[in-house]
């Protein structure tokens, strides 16, 4: 049981701010991932063309994504680490390509490098997406102050590169709701006002661990801020079917629902028509 102090400490805001236009996430969004890189988890995931983005892009969109959300470094377990360089590279020309085609789709870049995000947002990019909540590079936060952009934060230990083994806890959930009440007043502090929460499914956490997260995500709602949900075709799916990741739509779906029942206000997915159709079907059972 959360106390009124709590609710003061942490408003519920489900409304954020995008270049003067007023978004609410009151209704459960999708998220549609689109990523710039050769070696992500999930194969059909990837887009190393201009021609594969678009139709990808184009594809999402008509099926109906809220925000689209690029990413130039994959951060799978165990990634290949690249230069900032190089992830500006990937990331600023599928930019351009996407607002010049579909001006209109909301864009989340998803870096945790600050010179990235700086560079996307003046490509036209609408939100920010850090893994690290801010923890991998200091001048992050100070840039999402600035710009004034809205910024997904997310818990994670350590790095990709070294995540799996941090994924000792003593109480998981408290941890995490600890990590985010400290982080929250950080970003206050900096005047970060628009901030959506992400408990990191697969970040420095085992598979009981996702499960348990899962379970408890309800516990987030006392932030008083929007949750992602970001379980789409993860281990924590594929691995307990024992199947692989192109087959663990059907799993997917399924922790999909149990996530929106859990108070999820964005749904970060590869399959964007089953997401939306997910929804559908959620708001009538809680209209």
């Amino acid at each position: 049981m959360h106390s009124a102090t709590e609710d003061k400490l942490f408003p519920q805001k489900y409304t954020f701010q995008i270049k003067g236009c007023l978004y609410t996430l009151k209704k459960p969004k999708v998220m549609g991932i689109l990523n710039l890189t050769p070696d992500s988890f999930f194969e059909g995931s990837r887009v190393t063309t201009e021609k594969s983005l678009l139709v990808e892009a184009e594809k999402k969109i008509s099926e109906g994504a809220d925000f689209l959300d690029l990413g130039g470094y994959s951060t799978r377990p165990g990634a290949t680490a690249i230069s900032i360089e190089e992830e500006i590279a990937r990331v600023i020309p599928a930019v351009a390509t996407i607002k010049r085609h579909f001006p209109d789709i909301l864009l989340s870049i998803d870096t945790f490098r600050s010179q990235v995000a700086k560079a996307a947002m003046e490509e036209g990019g609408d939100l920010v997406n850090d893994i690290s909540a801010g923890n991998l590079d200091p001048e992050m936060l100070p840039l999402i102050a600035q710009l004034g952009v809205p910024y997904i934060a997310m818990h994670m230990k350590g790095t990709p590169q070294t995540m799996q083994s941090l994924s000792d806890y003593t109480d998981l959930v408290p941890e995490i709701l600890a990590y985010f009440s400290k982080k929250v007043e950080q970003f206050r502090n900096f005047g970060i006002i628009d901030v959506i929460i992400d408990p990191g499914f697969g970040f420095a956490k085992t598979i009981a661990q996702n499960f348990e997260l899962l379970k408890e995500l309800k516990s987030l709602s006392r932030l008083g801020l929007p949750v992602l949900a970001g379980v789409s075709r993860k281990s924590m799916i594929y691995k307990t079917l024992k199947i692989s990741a192109k087959e663990a739509l059907n799993g997917t779906t399924a922790l999909n629902m149990f996530a929106l029942m859990q108070g999820a206000n964005i749904l970060r997915v590869h399959d964007v028509k089953e997401a939306k159709e997910t929804i559908q079907l959620f708001e009538q059972l809680y209209p």
